[in-house]
C-alpha cells in the first residue's frame, strides 16, 4: 500500500512524500527510522469510498525496467544526482505501479540508503541479477556504463523472448477456434444426421462410426470429459508449483525435439550475454556464473551452472567446466577456451551471444514458416474426414430415392 505523508526533520524542516509499506503501522516505523518525526500519514486513495482491488493494479513490466535503465544512464551521464534522476522518472512515468516504486526508493535515497539496497527492497519489480548489478556498478564507480548495459541486455532479452512466444500466439488461436467449432458440431449437428443415416438402413462406413462414436461420448459424457479436462489442467498448474514439476517441464522443453533447438539455443544466448554484462561491469567470474543460474529460465542449465561454479572454484576453468555437460554445445565451451587463453573472454562471450540469438531468431522464423502451411493441412484433413464421413452416406440416401 501507497501511503501520503507529512513528517519534520531533526532540524524542524518539513518533508512531505509517499511510502510504499504493507501497512500504516510499518509506513511510520520506516519513516521514523529514517530520522523523521510523522506529522500527518494516510493511504494514498483511502478515503475516496472506493474498494481497492490488487489485481486492477498495473504491474512493472520488463519493458518499463528497459525504458528507466536507459533514462537514468542519460541522466547520470549529464550529471544528474540519483535523488534528483529517481524523482525526474517517477514525475514522468505512466506505470502507477513504478510510480509508486521509484517515490519510495527516491525516498530511501534521500535517507542516505544505497542505490542497491533501495532496488533490493522490491524484489518482485528488480531481478537478483539486476540489484548485484547494480552494486558492482557502484562498488567499481560504473554506475552510468552499468546502467546502460542493463538497459542494453533486458532490451535483447526483451525481443528475442517476445519474438519467441508471439510466434505460437497465432497458430494457437487457430487451434483453438477449431476445436471449439469441431466440437459444437459434434454435438449439435453430427447427433441430428446421425439419426437421418441410421433410419436409411444401409450400410454405415468405419470412419462415419467413429464420427458418431465421438459425437455420442461428446453429447452423453461431455461434462465428465470437460471436468476430466479441468482436473488435468489443475493437476498441471500445481505441478508446474513444484521443484519437481519445474524441472520435469523444463527438461521437456530442451528434449522435444520440435522446440527443444529454439530453447536451448535461447538459454545458451541468456547465459553468454549474462555473463558478458556482469564481466563488462567487473563482476568476478565465479560470482557471474552464480548469476546467470539465477536468470537463465531454466532449472536444468540453472542446476548446470551452480555445478560449474563449484568447478570453477575448485580450480578448473569455465571452459572444462562447461565441456562436462551434454547441454553445452563443443563450439560454445571451444570458443569460450579461446578467449581465456586470449584474455578476451567477455568479447568472446558477446559474440556467442549475438550468434546464439541470431540462430534463434532464425529457427522461430522457420518453424512459423512450417507451422502455418502444417496447420492448414491438418485442419483441412480434419474437417474433411468429418464431411466426407457424414455426407458421403447422405448422398447414398439421396442416390437411393432418386
Amino acid at each position: 500500500m501507497l501511503f501520503k505523508y507529512e513528517a519534520i526533520t531533526n532540524i524542524g524542516e518539513k518533508k512531505s512524500g509517499s511510502i510504499d509499506a504493507s501497512s500504516k503501522d510499518s509506513a511510520i516505523s520506516s519513516l521514523q527510522r529514517r530520522g523523521l518525526i510523522v506529522s500527518s500519514i494516510k493511504e494514498e486513495g483511502g478515503n475516496n469510498g472506493i474498494l481497492h482491488l490488487s489485481f486492477f493494479d498495473k504491474k512493472v513490466k520488463m519493458k518499463d525496467i528497459v525504458i528507466m535503465s536507459r533514462q537514468i544512464s542519460t541522466l547520470f551521464e549529464a550529471q544528474v544526482s540519483a535523488l534528483k534522476a529517481f524523482n525526474l522518472l517517477a514525475t514522468n512515468t505512466e506505470n502507477p505501479a513504478l510510480v509508486k516504486v521509484l517515490n519510495t526508493i527516491s525516498t530511501d535515497i534521500e535517507a542516505g540508503v544505497s542505490i542497491s539496497e533501495a532496488l533490493s527492497r522490491h524484489p518482485d519489480t528488480f531481478s537478483v541479477f539486476y540489484i548485484n548489478m547494480i552494486r558492482a556498478g557502484e562498488e567499481s564507480g560504473k554506475l552510468t556504463q552499468t546502467f546502460a548495459y542493463l538497459a542494453d541486455y533486458l532490451d535483447r532479452q526483451y525481443q528475442l523472448t517476445s519474438k519467441t512466444k508471439n510466434a505460437l500466439i497465432y497458430p494457437g488461436f487457430v487451434i483453438g477456434v477449431f476445436l471449439v467449432v469441431m466440437t459444437l458440431m459434434f454435438v449439435f449437428i453430427v447427433p441430428r444426421l446421425e439419426s437421418i443415416i441410421r433410419d436409411s438402413g444401409q450400410e454405415i462406413p468405419f470412419s462415419t462410426k467413429l464420427v458418431f462414436g465421438i459425437s455420442d461420448m461428446l453429447t452423453k459424457y461431455g461434462l465428465f470429459v470437460v471436468l476430466g479436462l479441468v482436473v488435468f489442467g489443475l493437476y498441471i498448474f500445481r505441478l508446474t508449483k513444484t521443484i519437481s514439476g519445474m524441472k520435469y517441464i523444463d527438461r521437456a522443453k530442451i528434449s522435444i525435439p520440435v522446440f527443444k533447438s529454439i530453447y536451448i539455443k535461447l538459454y545458451l544466448s541468456r547465459i553468454s550475454d549474462n555473463m558478458d554484462t556482469m564481466l563488462s561491469s567487473g563482476i568476478t567470474i565465479i560470482r557471474a556464473i552464480e548469476l546467470t543460474s539465477v536468470v537463465v529460465g531454466n532449472r536444468i542449465f540453472e542446476d548446470l551452472l551452480k555445478d560449474a561454479a563449484e568447478k570453477v572454484k575448485s580450480g578448473k576453468s569455465l571452459s572444462e567446466a562447461l565441456a562436462s555437460y551434454p547441454e553445452i554445445p563443443p563450439i560454445m565451451s571451444g570458443m569460450v577456451h579461446v578467449g581465456e587463453e586470449t584474455g578476451s573472454l567477455g568479447s568472446i562471450l558477446k559474440t556467442l551471444g549475438k550468434f546464439y540469438a541470431r540462430e534463434v531468431n532464425e529457427a522461430v522464423d522457420t518453424l512459423v514458416g512450417l507451422i502455418e502451411p502444417m496447420m492448414i493441412v491438418a485442419l483441412g484433413l480434419g474437417v474433411g474426414l468429418l464431411l466426407t464421413s457424414v455426407l458421403m452416406p447422405i448422398y447414398n440416401i439421396a442416390g437411393g430415392v432418386n
